[in-house]
């Protein structure tokens, strides 16, 4: 059987590789002499006005424009674990879904009716799914994550941390670039943006993207398509900054990604089923048979509006309106077989809106920031589900609406040259909806019986103020210290996707209209940042203890059907610390290095009025993750440098389910799904490349790139779905991508 794992990528590299080697030796000059090295000083705006990384007393991660393009990073799936104590996932079977956890706190249930446990924010506007929230986005000039509660001047539901994506500005001159990119797998990627000449008050700023890419599972003869794991999608964005006046400037953004895949292979791991026998593997399949609906569309669109008005030196005020929307559709073959087993489809509609009003301002000092903040949402998804060849249907409906406001203030007050103290508070009240209805037939084109029927409304309010408070202390001019004590909040809501056979429909009914309760997190922080060796290297670190409230827990239940339910679990307490450092020995090196140790326990675990801590797993939380990065000068050529970047992650082994620990003993309950049969093993990841930049030519600087991704080809699961025993143990696993290789160009003029 041809190896379609291993064939693109040796057949790319054995014309590429060669040529681009011979081609860069043999123009090694002798290197030039450099300047002293030091490490780039790196600006955030995690405090809404723009601070020295160093200088701001908060647990962050920051990638510059450049890191960015060298480590491929364009979405949040991209991040994997750049920063200590992150951890990206895609949601099981949904390349364009993410599950994001930051110190263990995440949310694991894609549906839209559930909110995150980290804020994404894309050039200040909140994205409020994880669905749909993996796209592309063109022109990023910097990545920030912060680390630990952001309730102050963040808000929605970034308890756990939140993920700041910052667009590049229109320059107001012209210039541009474009890049080509091939690579393995027929992969092809197109990228081009362009600055146009400031006429009168506008700057404007244009990019569009491309990819297209083979899928690297194919399939066999008579299967539903061709292949799996492809896709084909389109990225554009506009930026329009007008300079109304010299105290009023007015910014337009707008972006758009449309994805059109197929579906992620939900490779058939474990099933009691003997039929499905011949179709188990537990290691990677690059061929499947499959007979079901396997595709993912994602069409996402944002516009935004900002206002800047200056005061005066010290005070402005600004108006953030934001409006997104998302149509979103997917189908998958569940039991990645060519029987007719299970099959399932989401079909979803989504729009919020967002305002945002902030006035921040300094006098002596004390700095400030201080505001308003509106958002509402609402949207559909219809999950029609089949089993056994259509004996057994599910019809699945579920609609829901929030409004969100806010009031919020901080300020931060120098009471010496040396301390500094910050407090902050956040006052929330959100209302929620939601519409459910389930009905099940129990053959082909038989009529449904409704289980929970249509009308089914119920509607809640919730509220919470979040404190912060933190002392800051400048030991001399390159180290400071701080200590703080934050509190988050995740909004409560209902169970969307409810749907039980085995109960009534007064208790089905009861059990969709009754609000799981927020979860809330007390947050005590201890941190250090640090300069060293003259400016050559910074050391970060911090240590943390988080107590969590109401622990709000996604399981996944098969009764009936594929669905899930939220519960309050109990309480749960995860503690940590986390080390950054960079350091560059010379100015043609630079070394970089993060490590990441969580320990994350349920404190209370409360199942049909038994506590079970010591009996759940808690998830997504690895005890240890790092991540090494260089950047090297190897040469000086006659065509332009030449330089090596390469990043290598690890992370520790988690559980991707809150199930039973123990496979048997007195408390084992053979009835209920074990957390070990989709734990997720520990794995590692390198990548690199090698790029030749800055060759000159008539239109401008040419750079080539020569990349790999999972350059070791790392074998590891990234995600599973676990029906667990009540459908016989079916359960599917979702492979990472094998070894990618390529060669990109690019022009800036």
């Amino acid at each position: 059987m041809r190896n379609f794992n291993q064939t693109p990528s040796r057949h790319f590299a054995r014309r590429a590789v060669p040529a681009c080697v011979v081609a860069l030796l043999a123009s090694v000059s002798q290197a030039q002499e450099a300047p002293e090295p030091k490490v780039d000083e790196v600006l955030v705006t995690a405090q809404k006005r723009s601070q020295r990384l160093q200088d701001v007393p908060i647990a962050i991660s920051a990638l510059s424009g450049s890191q960015l393009e060298s480590r491929n990073i364009g979405s949040v799936a991209d991040l994997g674990s750049i920063s200590p104590n992150l951890t990206v996932s895609s949601t099981p079977g949904n390349a364009t879904a993410s599950q994001v956890a930051i110190r263990g706190g995440v949310t694991i249930n894609p549906a839209l009716y559930w909110d995150t446990s980290v804020g994404m924010y894309v050039d200040g506007v909140y994205m409020g799914k994880s669905q749909g929230s993996v796209f592309k986005m063109v022109d990023l000039e910097r990545v920030e994550v912060l680390r630990g509660p952001q309730g102050t001047l963040y808000g929605r539901n970034s308890m756990s941390g939140a993920i700041n994506f910052i667009t590049r500005k229109p320059s107001g001159e012209f210039g541009g670039d474009v890049s080509v990119s091939l690579g393995s797998f027929n992969e092809r990627v197109v990228k081009a943006a362009i600055d146009l000449p400031k006429a009168g008050i506008a700057s404007i700023s244009l990019g569009l993207r491309t990819e297209d890419r083979d899928g690297w599972v194919k399939t066999t003869p008579g299967s539903s398509v061709s292949e799996l794991n492809g896709t084909h999608q389109n990225q554009a964005r506009l930026a329009v900054n007008l300079d109304i006046s010299p105290t009023l400037q007015v910014d337009y953004r707008f972006d758009a990604s449309k994805v059109d895949a197929t579906s992620m292979h939900s490779q058939l791991y474990r099933a009691d089923i003997p039929a499905l026998a011949p179709y188990v593997f537990q290691n990677r399949q690059t061929v499947a048979s499959v007979d079901g609906p396997e595709q993912e569309k994602s069409d996402v669109q944002g516009h935004s509006l900002t206002l800047d008005w200056k005061l005066n030196g010290n005070n402005s005020l600004k108006s953030i309106t934001s409006l997104r929307t998302m149509k979103w559709d997917n189908g998958l073959d569940l039991d990645g077989s060519p029987l007719p087993i299970a099959h399932a489809e989401r079909i979803s509609d989504y729009k919020q809106w967002s305002q945002e009003l902030q006035w921040v301002g300094s006098s002596g000092d004390l700095n400030y920031v201080m505001g308003g903040y509106l958002f509402g949402d609402d949207g559909t998804t219809k999950n029609p589900q089949q089993y056994f060849g259509g004996n057994f249907n599910a019809d699945s409906n579920y609609g829901f609406s929030t409004k969100s406001q806010a009031l919020f203030g901080q300020v931060d007050y120098k009471l010496s040259d040396r301390w500094t103290l910050t407090g902050g508070l956040r006052h929330t009240r959100e209302t929620k909806t939601i519409d459910r209805d389930i009905a099940f037939s129990f053959a082909p084109s038989a009529p449904y019986n409704p289980l929970i029927p249509v009308g089914t409304h119920g509607q809640a309010t919730f509220s919470a103020t979040s404190p912060l408070l933190v002392a800051a202390f400048k030991v001399n001019d390159s180290t400071n210290v701080y200590a703080k004590y934050a509190e988050g909040f995740k909004s409560g809501g209902f169970n969307g996707e409810h749907g039980d056979l085995s109960s009534s429909t007064a208790a089905n009914i009861a059990e969709v209209l009754t609000p799981f309760r927020p979860e809330k997190q007390k947050t005590y922080e201890l941190g250090l940042k640090t300069n060293f060796a003259g400016g050559r290297g910074q050391f970060n670190a911090a240590v943390f203890q988080n107590e969590i409230d109401d622990l709000q827990l996604s399981i996944f239940t098969a009764n009936g059907a594929a669905a899930s339910v939220i519960r309050n679990a109990g309480k749960a307490s995860t503690r940590g610390f986390e080390l950054e450092a960079t350091y560059a020995p010379s100015s043609a090196l630079r070394l970089q290095a993060s490590y990441g140790y969580l320990d994350a326990k349920y404190k209370e675990f409360i199942d049909a009025g038994v506590n079970v801590a010591d009996n759940r797993a808690f998830v997504h939380a690895p005890k240890n993750s790092f991540m090494l990065g260089l950047d090297w000068l190897v040469a000086q050529t006659g065509w332009g440098p030449l330089r090596l970047q390469g990043d290598y992650t690890f992370t520790d082994a988690f559980y991707a389910y809150p199930y039973q620990l123990q496979s048997s003993g007195p408390n084992y309950n053979p009835a209920a799904a074990v957390a070990g049969n989709t734990r997720v093993e520990s794995n590692g990841m390198l990548n690199a490349r090698l790029i030749l930049s800055d060759m000159k030519t008539s239109y401008g600087k040419v750079q080539l790139s020569l990349w790999g991704r999972n350059l070791t080809n790392a074998d590891h699961i990234d995600n599973f779905i676990d029906f667990g025993p009540g459908f016989g143990n079916l359960t599917q696993a979702y492979f990472n991508q094998p070894r990618m290789v390529g060669l990109s160009a690019a022009l800036k003029w």
